[in-house]
């Protein structure tokens, strides 16, 4: 009976895996054929990574991370104790975390995957972390800032947002800072997803 409820535990993780990867070819609006090209592998092998058919290596998953531009840890962490939970509850201890301390800027994916319309993610900047160069993605972005303050340009309009403060833009370039002595939280929402 427990090698059963490991090997279900094992096969959810492996959906879900081939879902974050499939979402993520998507966001980066790449066919599986430019997949393969870029990864030295076959259509048909991207196809049933994707479908959950094949399992990628570590060393697949660093090529699949290295060409989406995120961590690799993304792709792990999918343990979710509770089946009736999978794909709809994300629990505060079972967050994916993205980033580094040592970067300034710290994430954990807040969606249960990165298969829907949107992510959502908690953003942890530390005291005078910045984005130093502008950023632009095709996407409809928004966000709270739910401790210190957040400093954000968006078009070459710099704001200052506090707590309870927001914001939202949409395929325009930015940049942030924390220019306070705290950490800034900030819950950012991004349609469709990039990470």
């Amino acid at each position: 009976m427990a090698s059963i409820a490991v090997r279900s535990e094992q096969e959810s993780s492996e959906r879900l895996l081939a879902g974050d990867i499939r979402a993520l070819r998507k966001a980066r609006g790449l066919t599986l054929a430019e997949i393969g090209l870029r990864l030295g592998r076959s259509v048909g092998w991207v196809s049933q990574v994707e479908r959950g058919l094949s399992i990628p290596s570590l060393g697949d998953l660093r090529a699949f991370a290295d060409l989406f531009g995120v961590p690799v840890s993304l792709f792990f962490s999918h343990d979710v104790p509770i089946e009736k939970e999978r794909g709809v509850v994300v629990r505060a201890g079972n967050r994916r975390r993205l980033g580094t301390s040592d970067s300034g800027l710290v994430e954990e994916l807040l969606s249960p995957d990165l298969g829907g319309s949107f992510e959502m993610l908690r953003s942890v900047f530390a005291p005078g972390a910045e984005l130093k160069t502008e950023a632009r993605r095709p996407t409809e972005e928004a966000g709270y800032v739910a401790s210190g303050t957040f400093d954000i340009e968006i078009s070459g309009v710099w704001h200052r947002l506090a707590e309870g403060d927001s914001f939202r833009f949409d395929g325009k370039p930015f940049r942030w800072r924390n220019p306070g002595a705290e950490p800034a939280v900030v819950i950012w929402v991004v349609s469709p997803p990039v990470y």
